[in-house]
């Protein structure tokens, strides 16, 4: 069963993001893969796993990557359509237009 959620605000944003950077921290090989593809070292992100923008960039991460993306949205109930809409509510979000 998936779930949705029904308004994308940064709260839940953030709390997804976290989701999805513990999701990484715990698969060596997708953490290795993160590391290779930002540069940014695991410690790092550990530093700075309440920033705004680092929440952004593992977002980002996860879209960049459909095998990985799929993988997180089946574990936690989540569509990609929701990763995608609560990525536009975190820094450094591409607007149409």
């Amino acid at each position: 069963m998936v779930f949705k959620v029904p308004v994308a605000t940064s709260d839940n944003a953030e709390t997804i993001a976290l989701m999805a950077l513990s999701y990484v921290a715990e698969r060596d090989t997708v953490m290795k893969l993160m590391v290779v593809q930002t540069g940014i070292a695991p410690v790092t992100l550990h530093r700075r796993a309440s920033e705004p923008e680092l929440l952004a960039g593992v977002l980002d991460f996860l879209l960049s990557n459909e095998t990985i993306l799929l993988d997180f949205c089946e574990a936690k109930k989540l569509s990609p359509e929701v990763i995608a809409r609560i990525r536009q509510k975190l820094p450094g979000a591409t607007t149409d237009g």
